[in-house]
Order: structure tokens, then sequence, then C-alpha cells
């Protein structure tokens, strides 16, 4: 194992903080420190001996800031191959000093994107010279440690005692993954910026943060979540949350999002087995569960409103996995808290994602997120009976669940309550069947229902199966080469029924 005792150091950092514990351990090794700016006055300023970077090179920092450090002196001192003759005579014949150590913190691009800052400033926090010199080091990880964001400082800092102020092959080949991990990184946020304009078709995505799941969709699959799930949400009480959790929390926060009312949600394997809005939480929590409450047994559930008592107690009776809300009223979330692996989340804010991503064959397939809903004002009306206005708010209420049902989809409803759902089905027909017969089964009248379908119907045997059921109003997409005899039919036997123009598949 080759131990590398660091002599010399090179530190160029935007942020402070912390580097007062790094600057006492170098001191007490005796390293020699070259920095620059800013930087080399907060070290002076703990005690430090500090070489300007200005003094070795000749040249003092120009055009702003903008060149620093972008000199053969430099540069020449963290690429030296310390094993080529070549390179070890041109180091001495140029006077230029080997780097053991290099430290460097970008400029703050993502997070200056983030505030909404004018372009000019957000082109003056694309760093350069920091991350060439972490490029750099990190190429020669054989020689040189590089740290290349204050994450890494604690890193850095074990190593440092634990080698007493040295570092190995090993340690320096991790630090070069982490460098490696951190330039990549910025070059797909300023990539992703400038590509929203350019529209280039290429894809570039990062996610610093991560979090191991216990296993994947089966135990024998691993599991990994990358972001950070704890900006959306604060888990007040369970174990940790599972692939399959959020799976289903993703798609129980989506539908619960289309609803201004007070809503509950009940989700099962991405589809919904109850859904209802109503006056109070607790009346929308009852009308959800009695949709199914057999399949609301081990779910994922969510409101869009404060979980008061009142409702607590009675969600208190089910076993689920998960609950999402806005927020909890004490006493609510004490009822809640009595079972130790049930999941609370109070969401912090809405999902934001605009697009969607798929690995698929040898690939990745990019769509934009589905974030078009059609209401009652959008409706088209095909035919002789127009729906009352009780039909239209049921047809829009199931058209939103719909959207979010897997494919094939038929949803029957009324205007405040999930009827029953045929969910994935390989023919539309046997959509609309499996959800008649899950309504007869939980005893729910389908006189004057509605009925929503995710496409157009290419016959007009589904309506034809809807009407005999007790269905009064339909409402799909249209486009059907044979709309006409779905049309025919309804007219002739008094069915409502409206086109939107949008299909909504989700596989």
């Amino acid at each position: 194992m080759y131990i590398k005792p660091i002599k010399s150091a090179l530190i160029s950092v935007y942020h402070k903080e912390n580097l007062d514990v790094i600057t006492d351990l170098l001191k007490k090794f005796d390293v020699h420190i070259y920095s620059t700016g800013g930087t080399q006055q907060f070290l002076e300023s703990q005690g430090a001996k500090v070489t300007s970077i200005e003094s070795l090179t000749g040249y003092p920092s120009i055009l702003g800031g903008r060149v620093k450090t972008l000199h053969p002196k430099v540069f020449g001192g963290i690429l030296a191959r310390l094993s080529n003759p070549e390179d070890i005579q041109q180091t001495a014949q140029y006077e230029i000093p080997a780097f053991d150590l290099v430290i460097v913190d970008l400029y703050p691009f993502e997070k200056t994107v983030a505030t909404g800052a004018s372009e000019t400033d957000i082109i003056e926090k694309i760093d350069i010279g920091g991350i060439s010199l972490i490029r750099a080091a990190a190429k020669n990880f054989q020689e040189v440690a590089i740290i290349a964001s204050q994450n890494q400082y604690q890193l850095l800092i074990e190593m440092l005692e634990n080698n007493n102020g040295a570092t190995s092959i090993e340690d320096r080949k991790l630090l070069a993954t982490h460098a490696f991990a951190t330039s990549s990184d910025y070059d797909a946020h300023i990539f992703n910026y400038f590509n929203k304009t350019a529209q280039l078709p290429q894809l570039r995505a990062s996610f610093k943060q991560s979090k191991t799941l216990r296993y994947g969709e089966n135990p024998h699959q691993k599991g990994i979540f990358f972001g950070n799930l704890y900006d959306m949400f604060e888990q007040l009480n369970g174990k940790e949350l599972s692939y399959n959790n959020l799976v289903d929390v993703e798609a129980a926060v989506a539908l619960v999002e289309e609803f201004e009312e007070t809503a509950y949600v009940i989700i099962k394997h991405t589809n919904a087995c109850g859904v209802a809005i109503a006056e109070t939480p607790l009346e929308a929590y009852q009308k959800a569960l009695a949709c199914d409450n057999i399949s609301a047994f081990g779910g994922v559930i969510a409101t869009n409103k404060p979980v008061d008592l009142a409702t607590a107690l009675e969600l208190n009776k089910l076993f689920f996995e998960v609950l999402i809300a806005p927020s909890f009223d004490a006493e609510a979330l004490g009822t809640l808290n009595s079972k130790k692996n049930r999941i609370i989340l109070q969401q912090l804010q809405p999902l934001k994602n605009t697009a969607q991503y798929k690995t698929l064959l040898n690939g990745v397939l990019w769509q934009e997120k589905d974030n078009v809903i059609e209401n009652e004002t959008q409706f088209q009306k095909v035919t002789e009976k127009i729906p009352t206005q009780n039909e239209e708010k049921a047809l829009a209420f199931a058209l939103k669940i719909c959207k979010h049902t897997k494919s094939n989809t038929i949803i029957l409803a009324k205007e405040d309550v999930l009827i029953a759902s045929g969910v994935g089905q390989t023919s539309r027909v046997d959509a609309l069947e499996q959800a008649i017969e899950k309504a007869n089964h939980f005893g729910f009248s389908l006189k004057g229902a509605v009925m929503a379908s995710d496409a157009f119907f290419p016959f007009p045997d589904c309506v034809e199966i809807a009407h005999k059921a007790g269905i009064t109003a339909v409402v799909q997409p249209g486009g059907s080469v044979k709309d006409v005899d779905s049309i025919e039919y309804c007219n002739k036997n008094n069915v409502a029924m409206v086109f939107t123009g949008v299909r909504h598949f989700k596989h």
C-alpha cells in the first residue's frame, strides 16, 4: 500500500465553513499551503502560513477573478508523475512545486439557478479554475489527493488522522471517484440550464443524494432511491419506506393533487381502490374506504387536508402502510403513531416533476408528464341527451381518477365517490365488466352512475353494456372511426355522452 505524506496543499474554495478544522490539521502536520484570494485570507486568519498562487506563477488574479490558478506552475505541480523521470526533470527545470493535496469547493451554480438569478449572475457562477483543478488532481490520483466539495471534509479529516497526515493509494482513488462524481454532476446542471433553450435531444440526469432501500420491488432485488426525499416529506412515524411504498406514495400524491375539494385517496399497487370528496375529512375518508374496504387493507392513503382527531380515530381502525397529509392535529398524530411501523408522512411541497423516465431495452424513454385534465367547460357534447349538472361533475370527477389508473381502464363513479374501476385489462370490455362486477360485489347501485374511459371505444359494445347496467352518462376521448356507432346507441337509449379529445393511457 503506497502511503504518501502530505507535504504541500493547494486550497481554493467558495464556501469556507468547516475549513478551519482542515487548516488546524494541515498546520499540525506542517503542510506547505498555497492559496489565493478570499481563501488565502481565511487561512491566514486561522494562523496558517500561506504562499500565494500569484507569487508562484508571477501573475496576478486577472479578468475579475476569472483567471487565478490556470497556469503551468499550478497544473504541472498537480499532474506531474513522480514515477516518470521526464516529468521530474521538467518540474525541476521550471521550478514547479509538487502538490500532494488539492482542496476545491466550486461556485454554487445549481443554487444560483434555483434563486431565479439573472443569466449574467448564473454564467459567472460557472466555475472554470476549480473544475479544472478537480479533474487534474483526480486524474493523477496516484500522486494527489483531491477534495472536491466541503461535503468531503470529514472524509479527509479521518484519513489524515488515521494515517498520521498521509494518504494511501486506496484513499486517493476513492477521493478521485468522489471528485469525478462532483464534476460530472456540476456539468450536468450546466448542460440542463443551457438545454432549456437549445432543446438538444440528449439526457443528463444527476442526483447527489441517495437512499438505499431495504430491497427493490421484491426481496431478491436491490433498490435505491436517488434524490432528497425529505425535501418533499417529513416522516413523523413508522419504519423505513420501501420501494413499493414509494411507488404507491407517488401514485397517491399525484391523484389527490388533482382535487381542490376535501379528498381522500386509497391506493393499492398504484391504482385507486377508494376515492371520495366531501365537506369534511371524516366523511371523505369514510366514503373512500367504502369503495373497497378489502383492497384498502395494507394500502397507501393520501389526503389534501389536515388530519383531525375524528378522522384519525377512524383511520386507526384500518391496517395501512402509509398515510400522507399536509399536516396533522397533535391529538390525531398521537393516535396514528400508536402503531410503531405505520408510516406517517407530512407532505412539505407539491409534486414538481414535469418529465418521466423509464429504462427500456438498451436505453431510456423520456416523456412529458401528463399534466392535462379536462373539466366540464371542455366537454364536447355529442349526443342528443345533454348531461345534467350533477352528471357533468361526476364525469369530471371520474376522469381525474381515470387519468391515474392503469390502462385499459374504466371508471364508474358518482359526483363525489368512486364506485368501481376496471384496471389494466387487455380489452376495454373486460375492464368494464370487471368494474360492474366489483360494484355489484360491494352492493353499489349503478343506476344514475357515470362511466369514464381512458381511450376511445372502437365499438358500441361498451356503451351498450354500461347502459344496461344503469349508467346514464359517459366521457371518453373520442377519435374512433366508429364513434358514430356509439353515439347512435346512446341517442336511441337516452344516454348522454361527451368527448374530450384527450387520451390518458397509463402503462
